[in-house]
C-alpha cells in the first residue's frame, strides 16, 4: 500500500522525535549516574547522532521544527527559571543583575572583539559583531545546572535572572552592530541604550500582566475557574507572552521570564492555590522542561559543524579562552564590586567569573548571520560553536566541584 508524501514525511517526523527522546532519557540517565549536568550528555549525544557523527539525527538550522523547538523550548525553560526565582532573594542584589545584563554584556563583547580582531585578523566592526554574538549568558543551559545543583540562593538566582535579562541586550547589540557593518554607518551607544531599554520595559510589563492574569486565573479565591486547567495555561500563557511581546519588537524571553517570576511568586499577590494542585503544576513543569532542554541540545549537539570548528581551531580556541577568562571576570568584577549593598563575598565573585555558559541564543544568532550570507558569518559561527562546546562542556561539569570548594552548596 502506498502512502502520500505527507504520510511518509510524518512518520519519518515521528521517529525522528521518538529517537530523541529515547537518547534523551539515555543519557538523562547516564549524566544521573555520572553526576554531572544532563545537559552535557544531551550535547554529546546530539554530537554523536548529528550529520558529522552516525547522521541518525539531520535536522536543518533553518528549518521550522528546529526553530520551533528552539523557541518554545527556550521559552519554556526561560518560565521554569523565572518561576524559581525568588524575589525576596533578589531585593538585594537588583544593582548588580541590571549592570551585569547591560554593562556586562557589552565589556564581554569589546574585550572579545579586541581579541578576534587579534588572532582571527578580522575587521574591527566584524570582530564586534563576534563579541556581541557570544556575550550573552544560556539560560537553557544554566536554569538546569542549577536545577541539579543547589547553589547559596543570592548567587543561583543573580546568574540565571542575568542569563535571562542580558539575552535581550545581546540581540539588541548584535543587529546594531550588523547594522552598522552591512551599511558602513556608524555605531551609536546612545540610541541602542534607548532601544534595550524600551525593548526591557516592554517586556517586563507583558509578562507582568499576562503573569498577574494568569495567577489570578489558576489561583485567585473567587476567579480561580481555570485551576484545573494550570498546566495547559502555562504552556498557552508561554507562548502568548512571547508572541505578544515579540510582535511589539521586543524583549519575548524577557517577557517569559517576567511571567514565570510572577507566578511563581503569586503568594506574594494574595494568591494561594491547593497543595495538591499546586504540586502538580511543579511536576508538570519539571517534565516539561526536561522534556524541552532534550530536544533543544540534543539538536544544538546534532548541528555542531566539525569542518568549519577545524578549519578556525586554533584561533577560536585562543578567542574563546580570553573570553572565558578575562572578559568574564572583567564583566563581573565591574559590575559587582560598586554594589555595596549586595555584600558580594570574593568566593561569590570567582562562582559567577566561572559560571557563563553559552548556548541556545548565540547559536540562533550565528545561525541568523550565515543565513543572511553576512561577511565573515562562517568565522562567527565556528568561535560561536566553540564557545558553545567549551563553556557547557567545561564550566556546566565543574560547577557542583567549584561550589563545593569555594562553600557555596547549600545542603
Amino acid at each position: 500500500m502506498e502512502h502520500s508524501p505527507a504520510i511518509l514525511h510524518a512518520k519519518e517526523l515521528l521517529f525522528l522525535l521518538g529517537m530523541i527522546l529515547g537518547v534523551g532519557m539515555l543519557t538523562g540517565f547516564i549524566a544521573r549516574l555520572l553526576k554531572v549536568p544532563d545537559v552535557v550528555m544531551f550535547l554529546l549525544a546530539g554530537m554523536a547522532l548529528g550529520s558529522a557523527g552516525l547522521g541518525i539525527i539531520d535536522v536543518k538550522v533553518d528549518s521550522t521544527l528546529n526553530q520551533l523547538l528552539l523557541i518554545f523550548g527556550s521559552c519554556y525553560i526561560l518560565f521554569d527559571g523565572g518561576a524559581s526565582v525568588r524575589l525576596n532573594v533578589l531585593k538585594g542584589v537588583w544593582p548588580t543583575l541590571v549592570s551585569l545584563s547591560t554593562f556586562g554584556v557589552l565589556i564581554s563583547a569589546v574585550v572579545t572583539a579586541f581579541a578576534a580582531q587579534y588572532f582571527l585578523h578580522l575587521p574591527f566592526i566584524f570582530a564586534m559583531l563576534l563579541g556581541a554574538v557570544i556575550a550573552s549568558t544560556d539560560p537553557a543551559t544554566l536554569v538546569p545546572v542549577f536545577r541539579q545543583v543547589k547553589i547559596r540562593a543570592k548567587v543561583a538566582q543573580t546568574v540565571m535572572s542575568e542569563s535571562a535579562f542580558n539575552d535581550a541586550m545581546g540581540a539588541i547589540l548584535t543587529f546594531a552592530v550588523l547594522g552598522v557593518a552591512v551599511s558602513g554607518g556608524s555605531f551609536s551607544i546612545s540610541q541602542n541604550l534607548l532601544s534595550l531599554l524600551q525593548q526591557s520595559l516592554l517586556g517586563v510589563l507583558g509578562g507582568a500582566i499576562l503573569g498577574y492574569l494568569a495567577a489570578m486565573f489558576i489561583a485567585h479565591e473567587k476567579y480561580s475557574f481555570l485551576a484545573e486547567y494550570a498546566p495547559i495555561v502555562t504552556i498557552m500563557s508561554v507562548a502568548a507572552a512571547y508572541l505578544s511581546v515579540d510582535n511589539l519588537h521586543a524583549s519575548g524571553f524577557m517577557a517569559v521570564f517576567v511571567f514565570g517570576m510572577v507566578l511563581g511568586n503569586k503568594d506574594l499577590l494574595g494568591f494561594k492555590m491547593e497543595e495538591n494542585e499546586e504540586s502538580k503544576l511543579e511536576d508538570f513543569i519539571l517534565t516539561t522542561s526536561l522534556i524541552m532542554r532534550i530536544f533543544i541540545f540534543v539538536l544544538l549537539g546534532s548541528q555542531v559543524n566539525f569542518a568549519l570548528l577545524q578549519q578556525y581551531f586554533w584561533p577560536a580556541l585562543a578567542v574563546v579562552i580570553v573570553f572565558m577568562l578575562v572578559a568574564r571576570p572583567l564583566a563581573v568584577f565591574a559590575c559587582a564590586l560598586p554594589d555595596r549593598r549586595a555584600k558580594w563575598t570574593a568566593q561569590e565573585l570567582l562562582f559567577m567569573c566561572w559560571t557563563r555558559e553559552t548556548g541556545v541564543i548565540p547559536g540562533a544568532l550565528a545561525g541568523i548571520l550565515v543565513g543572511m550570507k553576512v561577511q565573515y558569518s562562517d568565522v562567527i559561527a565556528s568561535v560561536t560553536f566553540m564557545a558553545i562546546l567549551l563553556t557547557i562542556l567545561l564550566q556546566a561539569t565543574t560547577t557542583k566541584w567549584l561550589a563545593a570548594k569555594l562553600d557555596l552548596l547549600e545542603e
